[in-house]
């Protein structure tokens, strides 16, 4: 007999019953986009519909995405509203950009991610997850109340700042995940002048204030750079073979120019730690109000630091931590849309025989939110059940109805750097803490470029009992 007790359903908006008019989605795109789903978001495999008199297809079902993502994805281009939002941030980084200047960008740094490659970093993963761990050393019987999210993301960028960049990022500030939260606050939202296609020159009220702090990051990466191009000028033996001298030694007319080097810098800088920092935020969230899932996660961390085993293997050999990962992403997706355009017309045919039409022009809107909630494809959509990613059931997880890192030619290139950072990370803060949730205490999810907390996510964190 199953004694577990029903699985958590973390906060979430409840899909909408009567659509929204065209003032209330202009609000609710501002305010929280997640909001804006309606049921059928939920239940079908694709909804047809006019978003602001363009032609939109809501794609959900696991064969259409593939076909778009990945058969046909030639094309599909960015949609305009998303290059809106991120192109004045990124401009030529690898998120942004497109055609020749993606393609060489994509293949110059792939090298650095290849799962192999990844694999080098484990042991600085794992000396950066130890120093963050001692913030919380001498916290007392009480524990100490921290604001998760902060810490996840400050731990993330130290992660990535020293497996990246050999701890070379020329920063002025001490709370650079302040910065961070500060720009994707300014500028990583939907403004109505985008919902309308209003051209890049006309004022984003939403974004005043951003040119600042966006100039700020712009100013770290140049000198960042400079610091480093000093160093290889004086001795390039001695210059550390990273992400950042590879980029840097990409600049030539048959690699990037500085402008696109500056531009991925920033995007690894600015948005390449953000994503794995919120998942980690999120899942330590949950796994405090599944206290199953605790004690399995435990007892598996406990077992394999017992034998000794080195870092780069512990993504294999903690499942149920690689499990409660996943399905932290699975419930907060940190990337919860992905939006492409068609270039030409294009058609699918579903098993059943059902043909869906999608004429030149049509936006299309791939959503992980939704499509990691759907009815159709999960059972308790809303619960959190690490179990499903186990070895012995995610076999029945569809590739394309699981999208944490994209798919197709465009998936993130950090995916496998991700997660072994990820469970690295994980095994060594629950290795020495607990971090239990706040009576009352109910993050609400919204969508910025990632999936955030609204007001934080504060925690007690607790120096972990032992033969508990």
């Amino acid at each position: 007999m199953d004694r577990r007790p029903e699985p958590f359903e973390p906060p979430a908006p409840i899909p909408r019953t009567v659509p929204p008019g065209r003032l209330e989605i202009i609000r609710t795109v501002f305010r929280n986009p997640l909001e804006l789903w309606g049921e059928p978001s939920y239940t079908l495999p694709w909804i047809e519909t006019q978003f602001f008199s363009e032609r939109t297809l809501i794609v959900n079902d696991p064969g259409l995405i593939r076909h778009v993502l990945v058969d046909n994805a030639s094309n599909y281009e960015m949609s305009e509203i998303r290059q809106l939002i991120l192109r004045p941030i990124l401009r030529d980084g690898l998120l942004t950009a497109e055609g020749p200047v993606w393609k060489r960008s994509r293949k110059a740094m792939a090298p650095v991610f290849t799962p192999r490659h990844a694999r080098g970093f484990a042991g600085k993963m794992l000396a950066q997850s130890k120093r963050y761990a001692e913030k919380y050393q001498d916290i007392g019987p009480q524990g100490r109340i921290e604001d998760i999210a902060v810490d996840m993301t400050e731990l993330a960028f130290a992660i990535l700042s020293e497996t990246l960049f050999s701890g070379d990022i020329v920063t002025k500030s001490e709370k650079f995940s302040d910065d961070v939260d500060n720009l994707l606050h300014r500028m990583g939202r939907v403004d109505p002048m985008d919902l309308l296609r209003a051209p890049p020159w006309v004022p984003r009220v939403t974004r005043i204030g951003g040119a600042k702090v966006l100039g700020k990051f712009r100013e770290i990466v140049r000198l960042t750079m400079e610091k480093r191009r000093a160093m290889m000028r004086a001795d390039r033996a001695a210059t550390p073979d990273d992400f950042l001298t590879l980029l840097l030694e990409l600049d030539g007319p048959d690699g990037l120019t500085l402008d696109e080097i500056e531009d991925n810098i920033l995007t690894f800088i600015g948005a390449g730690h953000e994503t794995t920092a919120r998942a980690l935020a999120w899942t330590l969230y949950c796994v405090s109000h599944s206290p199953h899932v605790r004690d399995a996660m435990e007892e598996e961390i406990d077992r394999v630091l017992a034998t000794g085993a080195e870092p780069v293997d512990w993504l294999d050999l903690m499942p149920h931590v690689r499990a409660a990962f996943e399905e932290g992403m699975r419930l907060y997706p940190p990337a919860p849309s992905i939006n492409r355009a068609a270039i030409r017309d294009d058609s699918w045919t579903a098993p059943d025989g059902t043909e869906v039409a999608i004429r030149a022009g049509t936006t299309i809107l791939v959503m992980p939110w939704t499509l990691h909630r759907h009815a159709l494809y999960w059972e308790k959509p809303r619960a959190f059940m690490p179990e499903r990613f186990l070895p012995d059931q995610r076999g029945k997880i569809h590739r394309f109805q699981y999208l944490p890192f994209g798919a197709g030619p465009r998936v993130c290139i950090g995916a496998t750097f991700a997660m072994q950072e990820a469970v690295i990370a994980l095994a060594v803060l629950m290795s020495r803490h607990r971090f239990e949730a706040l009576p009352g205490m109910d993050p609400w999810p919204v969508q910025k470029l990632t999936t955030q907390p609204r007001d934080g996510l504060s925690m007690r964190v607790l120096t972990r009992p032992r033969n508990a």
